[in-house]
């Protein structure tokens, strides 16, 4: 590929109409970002149950003591030898944000249904040190649209993305947010699925400022490139 080569003078000229665009989308995602602060919640009445490396937790438990709580539905089902692929090109931006996040009263924690040994196994392999737990055995996963029934499975036909749509795997990726105004006082207050977990991959939003930019046009699906950072 080779775009148009033009003079300084043009560049220039060119480059503050993009910059005048790319201040009107910071606005408008500003906008949406208070719009999404003020959701309304809904609480969290049934009680949660996961295991992470030190025993069993409770939904309040992985708060940590801070206020709010960000999951990250990792796609590793309990039947799987290995994590997804997508997701674990996602968790390769993990590893430093919690404890920037833990500064703003945020707990980060990656939840899948996966035994925790397997868990274990997979982020050893990967070196990463996020906060990762199961919640197998609960019915966290169903309830917040990252994993689909047998009934669903077999039907092709899964809620997710609040619709429901065709599908055939037994884990999809999003991510949940919750709040915790006191003892016992848990509340949803929002979740995000599909395309709306971009916002949260850094290598995504790397690749947009490159003149190729993501450079997915011809593949059989846009991720078709991805692999394990150990499998390239």
């Amino acid at each position: 590929m080779r775009n148009q080569v033009v003079s300084h003078e043009d560049w220039l000229k060119a480059r503050l109409e993009l910059l005048a665009a790319e201040k009107a989308f910071t606005r408008q995602r500003e906008a949406l970002t208070r719009r999404r602060m003020a959701m309304p919640w809904e609480r969290v009445e049934k009680a949660y149950r996961f295991e992470g490396p030190d025993g069993g937790l409770t939904l309040e438990d992985l708060f940590a003591g801070r206020s709010q709580l960000l999951v990250y539905h990792f796609m590793l089902g309990p039947d799987w030898q290995e994590g997804c692929k997508s997701c674990s090109f996602w968790a390769d931006n993990f590893n430093g944000i919690p404890v920037h996040l833990a500064r703003r009263d945020v707990t980060f924690t990656a939840v899948s249904r996966a035994p925790l040994e397997k868990i274990e196994s997979y982020r050893r392999r990967m070196g990463w040190s996020f906060p990762w737990v199961s919640s197998g055995g609960s019915d966290f996963n169903f309830d917040y649209q990252a994993s689909a029934t047998p009934e669903e499975l077999a039907a092709g036909r899964a809620y997710y993305n609040f619709a429901i749509c065709s599908n055939t795997v037994s884990e999809m990726v999003g991510v949940s947010v919750f709040y915790r105004s006191g003892p016992g006082e848990v509340y949803h207050t929002y979740s995000c699925y599909a395309r709306g977990v971009e916002m949260v991959n850094g290598a995504y939003h790397f690749l947009d400022l490159v003149p190729k930019g993501r450079d997915e046009d011809g593949l059989r699906y846009p991720m078709e490139w991805v692999r394990r950072h150990d499998q390239y």
